[in-house]
């Protein structure tokens, strides 16, 4: 996996938005990169249900999210750097 497009900005506790490119060359978007409480994490790409709650359009298990996680964190840092 490889993170294909990242735009940085301030969008409340948004600091990013990105797409994530898979092995097969799957392009996913609308990954963000949000500041809580905690540091850094990922939201995975959300629609708004009939419930009025947001349900995740993607699905993952633990590993694939960390290493998702991971990689958006490499590449936010990286570019902020320069």
């Amino acid at each position: 996996m490889k993170i294909g497009r990242m735009n940085k900005g301030s969008w409340g506790k948004t600091e990013a938005f990105f797409d994530l490119i898979t092995e097969d060359e799957f392009t996913i978007k609308g990954f963000r990169l949000v500041r809580g409480a905690n540091g850094l994490f990922v939201s995975f790409p959300s629609q708004k249900g009939k419930d009025e709650e947001y349900h995740d359009t993607v699905w993952a298990d633990k590993e694939v999210k960390d290493q998702v996680i991971e990689l958006a964190k490499r590449e936010y840092e990286s570019s902020t750097e320069q």
